[in-house]
C-alpha cells in the first residue's frame, strides 16, 4: 500500500511564505509525475504545480514566479515553496503522484490535504 502524507500548511499573512511537503511511502516502485493541486472553497480542484522524474517542471499561469516545485528522488517527497502569497491562494493542497507500486500497476495516488490559509 502506498501512501502520501502532506505537511506545511498553516495561515500567513498576504506576502509571506510557505512551503509544503509531501512523502511518499510503501511499496514503491517508482515515481513518474508528482504535482501538487488545490481546491478553493466553491471552485474546483486545480493543477497547481507538476514535476516530472527528470525534473521538468509546469506552473498554473496564476503562481509562475512565486511557487516552486521540487522534489528528492531518493527520498521520495515533493516541495512547494511558495511565496508572495495571495488572498486567492487560500485553498486545501494536495499532493498527487504517479506510482508504481510493488504489483507492478500505475496509479495516481492522493494525499488527504493541507490548508493554506492566507490572511491579514
Amino acid at each position: 500500500q502506498v501512501q502520501l502524507v502532506e505537511s506545511g500548511g498553516g495561515l500567513v499573512q498576504p506576502g509571506g511564505s510557505l512551503r509544503l511537503s509531501c512523502a511518499a511511502s510503501g511499496r514503491i516502485v517508482s515515481i513518474n509525475t508528482m504535482a501538487w493541486y488545490r481546491q478553493a472553497p466553491g471552485k474546483e480542484r486545480e493543477l497547481v504545480a507538476a514535476i516530472t522524474s527528470g525534473g521538468r517542471t509546469n506552473y498554473v499561469d496564476s503562481v509562475k514566479g512565486r511557487f516552486t516545485i521540487s522534489r528528492d528522488n531518493a527520498k521520495n517527497t515533493v516541495d512547494l515553496q511558495m511565496n508572495m502569497l495571495r488572498l486567492e491562494d487560500t485553498a486545501v493542497y494536495y499532493c498527487n503522484a504517479d506510482i508504481r507500486d510493488s504489483s507492478g500497476s500505475n496509479f495516481r495516488y492522493w494525499g488527504k490535504g493541507t490548508l493554506v490559509t492566507i490572511s491579514s
